[in-house]
C-alpha cells in the first residue's frame, strides 16, 4: 500500500545550491515531521508530489510522469526567497511513496489478459492515499499544491477535497482531454468520470479541449450535462481567451473548486500525450494566476509532465507553482 513519505530539511539538502548573500526557497520553506502537525503551521500552502505513472500506463499512455517530482524540487527549491516569493508561507510535505507499486507495475507481464486491470487496482490503492492526504490538508484550512503523476490522481484530489468540505466540489481543468472516459478499470483517462459517478464532483469545466482527442460519445454526454462545460482550444486564439477563462472561472468559483492542469495542454511540453498544438507556458502561467486569485480556489494539481534532458520541465512547473502561491487570495 502506498504511503506518505514526509520530508526533512536534511533530505532536501541534496537539491539545494546555496550562494553567499542569497537565500533560496529551500532554505526558508517549512517542514513538519508528521501530517498531524499541520495545525501548528501558519503556512497556507502544502506541496507534495506523486511520483508515479501507473495510471498513464493503465490508459495505454506513455510512461515517464514519475520522473518529474525530483526535477521540480531541484528547480523550485533553488528559486530566490524574496519579496515576491515568501517561502515561509509554504510547507514541503513530501511525497506519496509509490515505489513498491511502480516496481510491481514494471514487473507485470504485458501479455497477461488482466494486465490493465491489475494496473487499475494499483491506481485505486494510490487513490486512497492521495485522497486522505488532500482531505487532511484542506481540513486544516490549507491549500494543497500537488505535483506529478498521471491525471488519474485528479480523482483522489477531488475525493479528498469533497470529503474535507462535506459536499461535492467544482473543478476547472486546463486540458486537451476531458478524462471522462468509461467507468472501466481506473486509469488516467477516467478520474473525472469516477469523481462524478461517486458524487464528489459537481460543476466541471475543461478549458482548451482538443476535439481531435475526444470521442463522440463524450461530446454527447457533455452536451447532455448542464454541470459540464468545455472550451475548444481552436476557439481560444482570437485574443479573448482571458475573458473566456474568467467566464469559466465564474461558473466554478461560486463554490469551492480545484484547479487541474494537464501539461499536455501546453504545446511541445514533454508529457504522456505531448502535443504540437496548445497553449504557451506563459498563457498557462497567466491562467493559473487568474484562478489562484479566487478565494474558493482550494488546490492546484500539475500532472502528466515528463522530465527530459532537452527541456527544462522542472523549471517550467516551478514557474506554474510560483504563479499560484504568489497570487492566491489565501495568502
Amino acid at each position: 500500500m502506498p504511503h506518505l513519505k514526509v520530508y526533512s530539511p536534511k533530505f532536501i539538502s541534496r537539491f539545494l545550491k546555496t550562494r553567499p548573500g542569497e537565500t533560496k526557497a529551500g532554505e526558508k520553506i517549512q517542514f513538519i515531521s508528521r501530517l498531524e502537525e499541520l495545525s501548528k503551521s501558519e503556512a497556507k500552502y502544502v506541496i507534495f508530489g506523486i511520483p508515479e505513472d501507473i495510471g498513464v500506463r493503465a490508459n495505454y499512455g506513455k510512461p515517464g510522469a514519475a520522473s518529474v517530482w525530483n526535477a521540480f524540487l531541484e528547480a523550485f527549491l533553488n528559486f530566490q526567497h524574496n519579496d515576491f516569493l515568501s517561502s515561509e508561507n509554504l510547507v514541503l510535505l513530501g511525497e506519496i511513496n509509490c515505489s513498491a507499486e511502480m516496481e510491481k507495475a514494471s514487473n507485470l507481464d504485458f501479455s497477461d489478459p488482466n494486465y490493465y486491470v491489475k494496473l487499475g487496482e494499483m491506481v485505486e490503492a494510490i487513490d486512497e492515499v492521495v485522497s486522505a492526504v488532500v482531505k487532511a490538508i484542506i481540513a486544516e484550512g490549507k491549500v494543497p499544491v500537488i505535483i506529478g503523476g498521471g491525471h488519474n490522481n485528479a480523482f483522489g484530489n477531488i475525493k479528498g477535497a469533497s470529503e474535507a468540505f462535506g459536499k461535492p466540489i467544482n473543478v476547472l481543468n486546463i486540458d486537451a482531454h476531458t478524462d471522462l472516459r468509461k467507468l472501466e478499470h481506473r486509469h488516467s483517462g477516467n478520474g473525472f468520470s469516477y469523481a462524478r459517478e461517486k458524487g464528489f464532483l459537481d460543476k466541471y469545466v475543461i478549458f482548451g479541449l482538443q476535439e481531435n482527442y475526444t470521442p463522440q460519445y463524450i461530446f454527447e454526454e457533455m452536451e447532455a450535462a448542464a454541470e459540464v462545460k468545455y472550451s475548444l482550444f481552436r476557439n481560444l486564439n482570437n485574443g479573448d481567451e482571458n475573458a473566456i477563462f474568467e467566464e469559466q472561472l465564474g461558473f466554478v468559483s461560486e463554490g469551492n473548486f480545484g484547479l487541474e492542469v494537464d501539461c499536455d495542454a501546453i504545446a511541445g511540453f514533454p508529457s504522456s500525450a505531448i502535443s504540437p498544438s496548445g497553449f504557451t507556458l506563459d498563457e498557462v502561467r497567466n491562467f493559473i494566476g487568474m484562478a489562484g486569485k479566487r478565494q474558493n480556489c482550494s488546490y492546484l494539481h500539475l500532472c502528466e509532465a515528463i522530465a527530459t534532458k532537452d527541456y527544462p520541465t522542472g523549471k517550467s512547473l516551478s514557474f506554474l507553482v510560483y504563479e499560484f502561491v504568489k497570487n492566491n487570495a489565501h495568502a
